[in-house]
Order: C-alpha cells, then structure tokens, then sequence
C-alpha cells in the first residue's frame, strides 16, 4: 500500500526524494575532494561509490518495483551503514584526539539522509535509521573516550560528555520530531482513508451534492422515525427476458436501466435505496425531511415516465425486446438510516409506507399503468397538478394490509406499448411539459 491516497502526489514525492539523495551525493563528493581527513581517505571513497550505486539501485526500484515494503528497508539500512562509515572515518579512523575530527560536510550527510528516510514519510524507516546511526555514534563515541586512558572515572566521563555528544543528541531529537511527523501522517492518512471509504458508501445511496454535505457537516445516520415519499421503479416481464437473452446482453441492459433510473432520482435530490434485480428503491426525505419532498419525488416519478418510455422506444428501434416500466409512489411514515450488520452497513428505510410504495408499483403492472400514486402524496404536495392528467380510483385493497386506499394512476395512452415513439401524451407534449413546473427540479 502507498504512502498517500494519490498515486500522483507519491510520484511527486519520490522525486523530491531523488534529488535529495543526489544532493547527498555531491556532498559525499565534496567532501571526499576538499576535507582531506588524515586516515579516512579510502573509508570516504568507499562511502561515495557504495552510495553511488545504492542510488541508482533505489531510483531503479521506484521506477519498476514501487511499493516493496522490504526494499525500502534495505535503502534505509544501506544508508545508515553509510552514515555509520563516514562516522567511523571522521571519528575512529583518524588518529585518537580530543577534536574527533568530525567535519560539517559530514553531519550535514547525516541529516541530510536522516530527512531523506523521513520524506518516505513512514516511521518505521525513520526509527530503523535513527537507530542503527545513534547506536553506531555513541559507540563510537565511547570508544574514542576509552582510548584517551583517562585516569579515572570522572575524566572517562567527561571525555565522553561533550560538544560531540552534543551534535549526537541534536541527531536523535531531529530523528524524533521526524518520527513524530510521520507517526501523524500515518494517522491523517488513515483518517482520510476512512474518509473516502465513507464517501463511497455514501455515493451508492445520496447524490454528490448530499454526500458532500453530510460529510461537511459530520452527521450521523442512525436509524430515526421520520416522513419521507418512497418510490419503486420496476420493470415488466423482466424475468422472461432475462431468460431469453445472454449474460452480457443481460447486464448491458440492467447497467444501462439503473444508470438512467438513479442518475434522475439523483437529479430530483433522492436517495436510491437499493437496488433488487430490475427493482429500484428510491426515498425523497432521507437522510433528512423538507417541505417539497413528495414535490420532488412526483417531479421524478413524472420525469422517469418519460425518460424510462424513451429508453424503452430507442431499444425497439434498434430491434431488442420492448421493457415498460412501471412506478408506485407513497407518502408515510419511515424508520431510515445506516444499519449496521457487523461485517456490512446498509443505508435503509423500514416501515409501511415502503410496502405500500411497493404495492403500488405492483398495482401499476396490474393496471397497464406507467405510474401510480397514493392520494396521501398527492395531499402533500405544495404546487396543485392537473386533475385530467390522473385517473382516480378509490377504495383499492393492497394485499397485506387491512385498510383500503385511494390512489391515482396515469393512463397508458394507446399505441404506448408499440414501437412507436408516443410519449404517456397522446400528442407532442410530454408529461412533463403538461405538468408544467411540477415537474421542474426544486
């Protein structure tokens, strides 16, 4: 796994970790041609050629083999033993003295690898180098303090306490507000990672402009009682063409279906609740209730009327079996929000408005109707809508439930169900042209 949610801010990142190990290469170079350390010569031009190529095997590695966890553990040791030779050079390999002779050019490559580690932004590379750099320092740093033969303990501890051992502790705090750093990144990545992973989750149910919100505002989702238009969106004999068509044909049309069906339930601010084969459960007032909810919701159902009957036309045009639609639309009381399972959370709405909305959707097959509403939906609504447009029918049992109900459906104009390119009108307009602004996005 990368560093980074974005591939292409990592790519950025390793470049500016490659100019940096080469940085840290001319000053290898320098330092090898200007410092002319007394007994350390060969150990530098070790250093220099050893770093030489462990670059050029670690921009190899980027560049064909990105993301190798044990690799970048290899360059990070690779580089701390470097360290630890130009240590060794500048402090054991030269004569035995008080000055250890440890040069500029050499701590500035010490840090300058030691921030090269911590561009990988991973505190596990940070505390390996650390480690293996401050152990080897202060070893050597003992060592050199034993050889002064001090004549008793407390000059042994002042040879080894000082400005030295100061720089070795610059060193270590550096490499802890590095490790800090990193330790942080990996917390904010993680953060974000959620993030996105709810964000996702979110997007299968909410439109853009819902998810962006929630996320804004950090609400929960947790089941509430609330009032809300419930849709469903089936299509007719859908079984029967599954049955008579092959896999891939199948699932091109059932794609092409939901995108239409969420996409406009999208447009109108729904919610798509789930997906059941060719069945689409929409809700309009989730995750929260406003005022022209069942507005919306009869805009959207008037809309997929004319856009399902057009879909439906241009696959008989081009010779495939004709699909009509069929909606039943409710207005009720529901219990909605993100259910947890355990190993999986589902957004979902319970209640009986949903079996009625479902009821409905099955009168309309039953009626040869596109569209089927509740008078209790047509009774919230805020913007009146032509009575001529619906056919009412009072009094309508609902298998499952005790009580009767009015609903209103729209008539399937004649020659609908042909090939021909007629619209639920009878004439030029479309339904939602004779809706007028009903039918408009709020």
């Amino acid at each position: 796994m990368t560093s980074s949610l974005h591939p292409g801010w990592d790519f950025a990142r390793e470049i500016r970790s490659i100019l940096l190990r080469f940085v840290a290469f001319a000053i290898l170079l320098a330092n090898l041609l200007l410092a002319g350390n007394e007994g350390g010569e060969g150990t530098h031009v070790v250093v220099v050629v050893s770093y030489f190529l462990i670059s050029i095997a670690s921009v190899t590695s980027a560049r064909y083999i990105p993301g190798r966890s044990w690799l970048k553990t290899l360059f990070a040791v690779l580089d701390a033993l470097l360290v630890t030779m130009i240590l060794y050079a500048d402090i054991i390999a030269g004569p035995v003295a008080e000055n250890r002779n440890l040069t500029t050019t050499s701590l500035v490559v010490a840090f300058i690898l030691l921030g090269h580690v911590g561009l990988k932004l991973d505190r596990r590379l940070v505390l390996v180098f650390a480690a293996i750099v401050l152990v080897a320092w202060v070893s050597m740093l003992a060592i050199t303090a034993v050889g002064h033969q001090a004549a008793d303990a407390v000059s042994l501890l002042a040879s080894f306490f000082n400005r030295d051992l100061g720089l070795t502790v610059s060193f270590g705090f550096t490499a802890f507000a590095i490790y800090l750093l990193a330790r942080d990144h990996d917390r904010t990545r993680k953060e974000a990672l959620k993030a996105d992973q709810r964000r996702l989750n979110l997007s299968r149910f909410f439109s853009p402009f819902i998810v962006s919100e929630l996320q804004e505002r950090g609400e929960t989702l947790g089941l509430e009682r609330r009032n809300a238009a419930i849709m469903f969106v089936d299509l007719r004999d859908f079984t029967s063409f599954a049955e008579a068509v092959s896999a891939r044909e199948l699932a091109s049309v059932l794609a092409e279906y939901r995108q239409l069906v969420s996409r406009t339930i999208f447009e109108h601010g729904g919610t798509v609740d789930k997906f059941i084969g060719d069945g689409v459960m929409a809700v309009f007032g989730q995750p929260r209730p406003t005022e022209d909810d069942a507005d919306r919701a009869l805009a959207c159902a008037l809309h997929l009327v004319d856009a399902l009957n057009d879909w439906r036309n241009h696959a008989v045009r081009n010779g495939h079996p004709a699909l009509d639609a069929a909606i039943g639309l409710h207005y009720g009381t529901v219990v909605g929000g993100v259910l947890d399972s355990g190993c999986h959370s589902e957004f979902t709405v319970i209640g009986d408005a949903v079996n009625v909305a479902q009821r409905l959707e099955t009168l309309a097959k039953s009626l040869d109707a596109p569209l089927v509403v509740s008078s209790e939906l047509l009774a919230r609504l805020r913007e009146p809508v032509a009575p001529a447009m619906w056919t009412p029918k009072s009094g309508v049992s609902l298998p499952g439930r005790r009580l009767p109900i009015d609903v209103s459906y729209l008539r399937r104009e004649p020659g609908a169900a042909g090939a021909s390119d007629q619209r639920y009108d009878g004439g030029a307009q479309t339904i939602l042209q004779r809706f007028g602004g009903m039918a408009e996005d709020k």
